[in-house]
């Protein structure tokens, strides 16, 4: 009774914190580096939009449409340089412990034990990076003016109305 209970728990476990990997996976970015490799792959194509508002995550389209000024975008910059900057030990961890988890199902052969482990492990730092992640949303909207942060709301509104439109009929 208690084994089978055990195996039940683990896998959920294990499918639970595997979604929450790949999750993290799409949104983390390795290096400074490679975040404006992604910002050109991901953001402002074709509108020569590499700096300043085409800058990943909170600086995607929506914060293009809200006519930051000159000094907000040098804050906002500034936030998300030392973001990537405080969290890159943290990032890090994430790649190796990853690259642990792939070396679970080398060679043919699943070893469970080593997989269970390094994902309870992964499951701590993706905790801490959703943290920081969540301190660093924060911080972006507290440069925003009242009528920003209800413009930047609605652009969310609206989004999320398409993105419901267009999922029934895909």
């Amino acid at each position: 009774m208690k084994k089978p209970r055990f195996k039940t728990l683990a896998i959920a476990t294990l499918s639970a914190i595997a979604l929450a990997a790949s999750i993290a996976v799409a949104q983390t970015v390795s290096t400074s580096q490679d975040t404006n490799q992604a910002q050109k792959q991901w953001h402002g194509r074709g509108r020569g939009e590499r700096r300043g508002h085409g800058r990943g995550g909170m600086l995607g389209g929506a914060f293009r449409q809200l006519n930051l000024t000159d000094d907000q975008k040098a804050k906002l910059k500034s936030i998300r340089d030392s973001f990537a900057e405080s969290n890159k030990p943290l990032r890090e961890q994430l790649h190796a412990k990853r690259q642990e988890l792939r070396q679970a199902n080398q060679g043919g052969t699943f070893n469970e034990t080593l997989a269970t482990q390094k994902l309870t492990e992964m499951a701590s730092l993706e905790a801490k990076m959703m943290g920081e992640r969540f301190k660093l949303h924060q911080e972006m909207l507290s440069v925003l003016t009242t009528e920003q942060k209800a413009q930047l709301e609605q652009s969310k509104a609206q989004f999320k109305a398409r993105r419901g439109e267009k999922r029934p009929g895909e």
